[in-house]
C-alpha cells in the first residue's frame, strides 16, 4: 500500500502511456480514507477490449468492478492503464474477466470484490462473466450493476 504522501505513485500525473501487457500492467494502491467505513466501490469500463486468442478479431465489453475497500484504494489511472493494456492481449471472456479481479484482490487486498463481465456478442452469442470473492459483508450496499440483458447493449 502506498504511504499518505503519496510519494510512491508512479503513474497518476505521468505520461499515461498504457503497458504493453497485462502482465507489464502496474496496479497502483492509495490508503483508504475511510478504512473503518464499510463502503461501496464502483468502476465501469463501457468500451473495455481484448483480442480473441483464436482469431485476432477484436472483443469488446462493459465491465462493472465493485469493491469493498480495506486499508487500500485502487488508484484509478493505474486501474485505467491496466485495463487498456488488454488492447492487444488474446484471452478468451472467462481468462480477461477472472484476471482482472485476481490483479484487484493482489493490490488492494479488498474485502470484498465482485466483477461482472457483459460481453458483446461475437457469431450472435454474448457471453456475460461474473466473479466474486466470497459472501457480501452483511450491512453493505450492492446496488444492481445495471447493465440490461443483452438487446443491443450500448
Amino acid at each position: 500500500m502506498s504511504d499518505t504522501t503519496y510519494e510512491s505513485l508512479t503513474l497518476l500525473g505521468g505520461d499515461g502511456k498504457a503497458p504493453a501487457s497485462p502482465q507489464e500492467a502496474i496496479l497502483e494502491t492509495v490508503p483508504n480514507p475511510r478504512p473503518d467505513s464499510l463502503y461501496l466501490v464502483r468502476f465501469t469500463c463501457p468500451e473495455f477490449t481484448s483480442l480473441c486468442p483464436v482469431t485476432g478479431q477484436p472483443d469488446f465489453a462493459h465491465l462493472v468492478i465493485d469493491y469493498a475497500p480495506d486499508e487500500a484504494l485502487i488508484e484509478s489511472k493505474s486501474l485505467k492503464l491496466f485495463l487498456t493494456s488488454y488492447r492487444n492481449h488474446g484471452a478468451f471472456h472467462e481468462g480477461c474477466t477472472v484476471e482482472i479481479a485476481e490483479r484487484i484482490l493482489d493490490a488492494a487486498e479488498p474485502i470484498w470484490l465482485r466483477i461482472g463481465g457483459y460481453w458483446y456478442p461475437r457469431g450472435g452469442i454474448p457471453i456475460d462473466v461474473f466473479y466474486q470473492s466470497g459472501v457480501p459483508p452483511e450491512d453493505l450496499w450492492l446496488p444492481d450493476q445495471g447493465v440490461p440483458p443483452y438487446r443491443g447493449r450500448g
